[in-house]
């Protein structure tokens, strides 16, 4: 049910079990995770994630969950995975967004979504208490009070709720949703490689209460040092657009 490629630097990879409302089975999350893993060092400067069908995820199948050892939780590690690649994630949400399918779209950098879509967290309906990092993921992305609304209140929200609270940085129709996802992927990619990336794992390291700061630093030094700086004093001296090479 996981499709991927790589065109241009760019990475796309597409939930495709449409009949499930794409919930990822156990055996799905680990091959996700495991491609994400295989393409921290493939030189990415954007990825898009995005499914087929009438939702993009409903989270973890439920069929799959019944009688396994959730003691180490592969959506956790999945949602740590999307985080940890250092090329920016666009989720382009091509439908609705429910339960761990929610934490997977936060995960991601920027989220597009599609007129019509709604999304919510269901586990206080079903006896389940959510995993803290999830819990966490949602605190840092959306405040503690969206958190308690979505969590505690298993809310359930609609296109422009999901859009005034943050949790979609664009809304567009339907047809449009691919165009935009590339588009924003291209405006990322033609970026200097080295300042986004850092500056992403800074903001991640931020937002987990866990900033090294001595490898921030070196990381500015290395931006400051690195041929791009140079192209980018130039391009701007010339008038003219940037061609980064991410040295």
């Amino acid at each position: 049910m996981i499709e991927s490629a790589i065109t241009s630097q760019i990475g796309r990879i597409t939930l495709n079990r449409p009949e499930a409302h794409n919930a990822l089975t156990r055996a799905a999350m680990l091959a996700l995770t495991a491609k994400l893993v295989e393409w921290q060092d493939a030189g990415l400067r954007g990825v898009i994630l995005t499914g087929t069908g009438r939702s993009f995820c409903a989270g973890a199948s439920l069929d799959d969950m019944a009688g396994k050892n959730w003691a180490e939780n592969p959506l956790t590690a999945l949602c740590d995975a999307v985080e940890n690649l250092p090329a920016p994630v666009i989720a382009a949400l091509n439908g609705g967004v429910y339960g761990g399918g929610v934490e997977l779209a936060l995960a991601a950098d920027f989220r597009i979504g599609v007129i019509g879509m709604r999304a919510f967290v269901p586990p206080a309906k079903l006896g389940i208490h959510y995993e803290p990092a999830g819990i966490s993921r949602a605190m840092a992305r959306l405040g503690g009070q969206m958190a308690r609304r979505m969590f505690l209140l298993a809310e359930n929200f609609d296109d422009q709720a999901l859009l005034d609270c943050g949790f979609l940085d664009k809304l567009v129709e339907a047809d449009a949703l691919n165009a935009a996802a590339e588009h924003m992927a291209g405006t990322v990619a033609a970026l200097a490689p080295l300042a986004v990336q850092g500056m992403k794992r800074t903001i991640v390291e931020l937002e987990r209460g866990a900033l090294d700061k001595q490898a921030a630093r070196a990381r500015i030094l290395g931006a400051f040092a690195s041929d791009d700086h140079a192209e980018g004093l130039a391009a701007q001296r010339e008038k003219r657009a940037p061609k980064f090479s991410g040295r």
